[in-house]
């Protein structure tokens, strides 16, 4: 009996280190080295379906908030997310919590339209063209399908791509499992239909 809890402690410890690793390589797919200049922080919205901003939209705010680069010359707050589960759009009720209850004074562009991580990245493009560098936030493995996404719909701003903060060693630790697994299969059945295309 011993040994048997002993290795349901050790497979249990092996899949959240696992989930750490699975994250943190995730939060470093598709990014360049760190350059100066001004900056453009994409958080991408989940689903809310009430008038305040959920649990997981205020997480990738704050995310979002600590990857702005305070030696930036310029940075910009981009949060995206149409009304897609509630009555307001996401983008909206994360400004909200960004500058009501974290205080955030910095310029924001809010994208309300999109449906979708592809419409998120598709619709956030034009608040990216004049910035130097380009960090995408949310659950390490979602930020980089939208890294993914930038790259294949617009080459030329993917280049500026930098690491953001979402990756925090401990942070989420027991979901992280999770999240990497969900992220492996979404990025495999997006590739699979691309490959379909």
């Amino acid at each position: 009996m011993r040994k048997r809890t002993r290795l349901t402690i050790a497979a249990g410890i092996g899949l959240m280190l696992w989930g750490e690793w699975a994250n943190w390589r995730a939060s470093r797919r598709g990014v360049g080295p760190t350059r100066a200049g001004s900056e453009a922080v994409v958080v991408l919205g989940y689903r809310n379906t009430g008038e305040r901003a959920n649990a997981m939209n205020r997480w990738r705010v704050r995310a979002g908030l600590r990857s702005i680069d305070p030696g930036a010359t310029e940075a910009r707050l981009v949060l995206c997310g149409g009304a897609c589960a509630g009555p307001v759009p996401e983008a909206a009720l994360m400004a909200e919590y960004a500058t009501e209850a974290r205080g955030y004074r910095g310029e924001l562009a809010l994208e309300d339209s999109s449906r979708s991580t592809w419409e998120n990245i598709a619709f956030a493009i034009p608040y990216l063209k004049d910035v130097d560098r380009i960090k995408i936030v949310s659950l390490p493995t979602h930020a980089a399908t939208g890294r993914d996404y930038l790259a294949e719909q617009s080459p030329e701003l993917a280049v500026r791509l930098v690491p953001g903060r979402e990756y925090r060693f401990g942070e989420w630790m027991p979901l992280k499992p999770v999240v990497a697994l969900y992220g492996v299969v979404k990025n495999l059945r997006h590739r699979l239909r691309s490959d379909d295309a």
